[in-house]
């Protein structure tokens, strides 16, 4: 049979570039002490946008897990089956030290070197992410307690992905989850009811529901029950040190809105053993420090996202053409593009810089570690907001070719909005940031020292700023608070990233960021950046050097 016509005006397939073929993240990494690891984050990069693990994304997406809860027998198992693609992708992002490995390394800037390699590998399948970023987190909360730190640390940040039901102190490293939520609190823990009774051998036995659990098939949980002292934090295995399974029953898996690669469950538990960790009644304030770990990977996720989104219309852009020009040629799909650029340098240059204030922090820098407090706040907010409508934006560059599966884009259109609600969607994240000024002592001072850092660079900024000063008086009345609480995460996220552009990134990018974000009323549309803004400096920065 004879071809009716012939395929012309489609791009080429997206592959064999470098996910770390990016300015803003290699400055990043040069200019606060993560030079080290560039080649790690460049030869990762370089894989996460190879034919196979590109092929190992598609795979575990197309092949979500599946429940067994029991054996053919009849026995009670408990086990969720993965793709051997998801296994794959674990094991290079637990091999290249994304997951707890920055904990045990000496070496300053360990934490944004892992930062990177996060931000660069996320964007080749994000699902795997959620227990890498959990086992990340699971460190600084478990130091609350340290003999079981003593135990499980050196386990989960080594860097062997040993996969299957074994007792953990067997086992080469560990992947650590989170088991919070619960039907009648959601955000609100407090309300959880989840009961913990001493054994009388030093552990506890947990019974109760929990409504959302990532990564059921993880060696250990962090979860939150009460005790009679009030809600506690513990470490719950999934198998016990006897090598026989502790009861947690995996009800069902969600079906849910975001990536299919992994798994998240409901699960029981009937009375499940436990170890506390952290003082009894101090659960929260133990947990804390898990949640603000893991809200700097919801920011990164978000950046990483945007990266992605920005790199597919970019290539469609440059090989497709429409009323007799290449598309990017074009005035308006210019103006777009070039405004998808500057929110993902914007994002990206924001999450590198707290991973940094994570680094300093660490070694004993308290403004930092208040800059840091903050600063996660306002981003979790604003930077993980903006990752939904940056992921439309970027599907609508491709068109009909973006709206079907096999482009990519459904997959980053889907996955964006869980970044925002994860660790608390916009209100409780704006909440925070209310709290955080209201009971971080310095860390206000420490955001404006960060922000000011930039004063008398860009008059756009420096209003902005002042606008800024004028609104937080504002916040005395409690009930005016809440009004005005994502109004104020949105304006300080602006005005610290329009500092960071203004000292760090190209002049081109750092004026469409002040004169599209911080100045005029241009309008909040991708695509509106001011007449006479020089998008071809940005577009180059922004372009992967495999692509030109």
């Amino acid at each position: 049979m004879s071809a009716t016509h012939e395929v012309l005006n489609q791009a080429p397939p997206l592959v064999g570039f470098s996910t770390a073929d990016d300015p803003a993240l290699l400055e990043a990494l040069r200019r606060d002490g993560g030079g080290w690891g560039e080649p790690e984050v460049r030869e990762l990069g370089a894989r996460a946008g190879s034919a196979e693990v590109q092929d190992w994304a598609r795979m575990a997406e197309e092949h979500p897990p599946v429940l067994h809860t029991h054996d053919r027998y009849g026995h009670r198992i408990d086990e969720v089956e993965y793709h051997p693609a998801y296994h794959q992708l674990m094991d290079v992002a637990v091999a290249s030290g994304q997951h707890a490995a920055a904990w045990s390394e000496s070496r300053p800037g360990a934490h944004l070197v892992r930062a990177a390699k996060f931000y660069a590998f996320a964007q080749a399948e994000p699902g795997h992410g959620c227990p890498i970023s959990m086992t990340y987190a699971a460190v600084p909360a478990l130091r609350a307690e340290p003999a079981l730190a003593a135990v499980y640390e050196p386990l989960l940040a080594a860097r062997g992905y040993d996969f299957g039901l074994r007792p953990p102190l067997t086992k080469r490293g560990l992947i650590a989850g989170m088991s919070m939520t619960e039907k009648q609190g959601g955000s609100d823990v407090r309300a959880n009811t989840t009961r913990a009774v001493p054994d009388g051998a030093g552990g506890y036995v947990l019974t109760g529901h929990k409504w959302f659990t990532s990564a059921p098939m993880s060696d250990v949980f962090l979860t939150l029950a009460q005790t009679e002292e009030g809600l506690t934090c513990f470490l719950v295995p999934r198998v016990l040190p006897d090598g026989s399974r502790n009861p947690l029953r995996l009800m069902r898996l969600k079906n849910k809105l975001g990536n299919r690669s992994n798994a998240s469950a409901e699960i029981e538990y009937e009375s499940a053993m436990a170890w506390r960790v952290g003082e009894p009644g101090r659960g929260v304030r133990t947990i804390v420090e898990m949640v603000n770990v893991t809200r700097l990977d919801c920011v990164i996720g978000s950046a990483a996202g945007m990266r992605a989104g920005l790199r597919q219309a970019l290539h469609h852009t440059e090989h497709r053409r429409a009323f007799g020009a290449d598309l990017i040629d074009q005035p308006l799909m210019r103006n777009v593009l070039a405004d998808l650029a500057v929110e993902s340098e914007a994002a990206t240059t924001l999450a590198m810089r707290l991973a940094t204030a994570l680094d300093r922090a660490e070694a004993g820098d308290e403004g930092e570690a208040a800059l840091r407090r903050l600063g996660l706040a306002v981003s979790k907010y604003w930077v993980c907001k903006r990752g939904s409508a940056h992921a439309a934006e970027a599907l609508e560059c491709l068109g009909g070719n973006g709206y079907v599966e096999e482009s990519g884009m459904p997959r980053l259109y889907r996955e964006a909005p869980l970044l925002s609600i994860w660790e608390g969607s916009g209100n409780v994240a704006a909440l925070d940031v209310l709290r955080a000024l209201s009971r971080e002592s310095g860390a206000l001072e420490a955001f404006l020292a960060e922000v000011d850092a930039a004063a008398g660079a860009d008059a756009r900024l420096d209003a902005a700023v002042d606008r800024l000063r004028g609104l937080l008086p504002r916040l005395a009345d409690p009930e005016r608070a809440q009004l005005l609480a994502r109004r104020v995460a949105e304006q300080m996220t602006l005005v610290l990233q329009g500092s960071l552009l203004v000292r760090y990134s190209h002049p081109a990018v750092a004026d469409a960021f002040c004169a599209s974000r911080l100045d005029g009323d241009w309008g909040h549309a991708f695509g509106t950046l001011p007449p006479g803004t020089d998008t071809g400096p940005i577009l180059e920065r922004a372009r992967p050097k495999d692509a030109r």
